[in-house]
């Protein structure tokens, strides 16, 4: 009997690592998870959700590096949601034989099975642990926890530096080859045509390839505020608030992916907050861009009794880690204020800026504690736990963040601006 219940609790407990790990190695830890069931050699998790990196991989690198959003797209727009498809695909700069599955939330899985695996895993059994890996995805970008905001700015930084780079290389080498092409010094007049309108084909592709990254990885600001109503009406259904939404200008600038899954999350938390109050007749939600910053405002007509200190502490970490400003205001008998400025553009990456992006909550909360100087024992007593725990969790931080002892772990948590209470935001 203890054997049987064992067989069914452990691939749950698998799950559970699987899914409340750090977001950008979900496929890694899925991939393990698979492998017993139906060997591969490669899998991508592709979705849109995460505009800082859509493709989650693992497996062969050979592969895994070459799979392009396009092959993927042409993967995922032949099957319908929620339907699975087994066959020969384009895939990381081949014809592969690949099994994939649409889940009803639009996430894509693409497994690439061994040479010796004949047999397709059941579509069944897979749709239920792929649901429940692409609703966990679904739920971490919704809430835009601190972690996620840092792991796709980091991610939008430096595809925005790649491609700034590649564009200035090939438009250099290419309206060269124009300029001499174009020469009256040639007098193969045919071959000039030619090689004229080639090149000039590709400087229209290689302009719109920046185009089409930005469409992956921006939404318009007058989406992201229209989502961020759609989001609204289920907490508003049965509150009595006339509520004035004031649209942000149609020819703002487009927000990155990361920052527009920000703001809507910490809209909704103040939102919330202001709801908290016994009364609320009115309240009004605008949205704003200067150029540089998106800029929001919500307002009320309530008695001036929202937690000040509680809705700080709650925004505080995505607000740090975006490099965010917010003011609020509240005065008894008049209402409340709560204003927001988050930059467009992410800040210069540090050599860390990563790393901290692979710690978990826990672990993030420790380092909080390792940077105001604090001992195991003092944080051990702080959060609740042993020492033992924390002398583990103490160990996998200074492994991630590729540091040798507790004082570069510190300084590290010190520069990110990290402090107790926020890594739950």
């Amino acid at each position: 009997m203890e054997d049987s219940v064992r067989l069914q609790v452990d691939p749950w407990v698998e799950m559970r690592t699987v899914i409340t790990g750090p977001l950008p190695d979900i496929a890694t830890r899925f991939s393990r998870f698979l492998g017993p069931l139906w060997p591969h050699d490669a899998l991508v998790i592709f979705t849109r959700e995460c505009t800082g990196r859509p493709r989650k991989v693992a497996g062969n690198r050979e592969i895994v590096d070459r799979v392009t959003i396009d092959e993927l797209d042409e993967i995922k727009q032949s099957i319908e949601p929620g339907g699975v498809v087994a066959g020969i695909r384009s895939l990381g700069g081949g014809r592969r034989k690949i099994w994939a599955l649409r889940d009803t939330c639009d996430t894509l899985l693409v497994l690439v099975p061994r040479p010796s695996q004949t047999a397709a895993p059941d579509p069944d059994q897979v749709a239920a642990v792929f649901g429940i890996v692409a609703t966990s995805i679904q739920h971490q970008v919704a809430q835009a926890s601190p972690d996620y905001l840092a792991e796709s700015r980091a991610a939008s930084s430096e595809r925005a530096r790649t491609i700034a780079e590649l564009t200035e290389v090939h438009e250099a080498t290419l309206s060269s080859i124009l300029g001499t092409l174009r020469s009256n010094d040639l007098d193969d007049r045919r071959s000039r045509i030619t090689a004229s309108e080639t090149a000039s084909a590709a400087l229209i592709a290689l302009r719109s390839a920046g185009a089409a990254d930005r469409a992956h990885s921006e939404e318009a600001v007058t989406t992201a505020f229209a989502r961020l109503q759609g989001e609204l009406r289920p907490l508003l259904r049965h509150r009595d608030v006339d509520v004035d939404y004031v649209d942000p200008p149609a020819d703002g600038r487009p927000l990155p992916g990361e920052v527009a899954h920000a703001a809507r999350a910490m809209v909704r938390a103040i939102v919330l907050a202001f709801t908290a109050q016994p009364v609320l007749t009115r309240m009004r939600i605008a949205w704003d861009c200067d150029g540089d910053n998106v800029l929001i405002e919500v307002r009320d007509q309530g008695p001036g009794e929202i937690d000040r200190t509680a809705l700080t502490r709650q925004l505080s970490g995505r607000l740090q880690t975006l490099r965010g400003r917010i003011d609020i205001e509240s005065i008894a008998g008049w209402g409340s204020r709560v204003t927001l400025t988050i930059p467009l553009d992410p800040p210069a990456v540090r050599p860390d800026e990563h790393l901290l992006s692979t710690l978990n909550p826990r672990e993030l909360e420790v380092l909080a504690h390792l940077a105001m100087g604090k001992r195991n024992r003092a944080i051990a007593e702080e959060l609740g736990i042993s020492q033992s725990t924390i002398k583990f969790h103490v160990a996998s931080v200074l492994k991630k963040l590729d540091v040798a002892n507790r004082g570069e772990a510190s300084a590290i948590g010190i520069r990110a601006g990290i402090v107790p209470g926020d890594v739950h935001s």
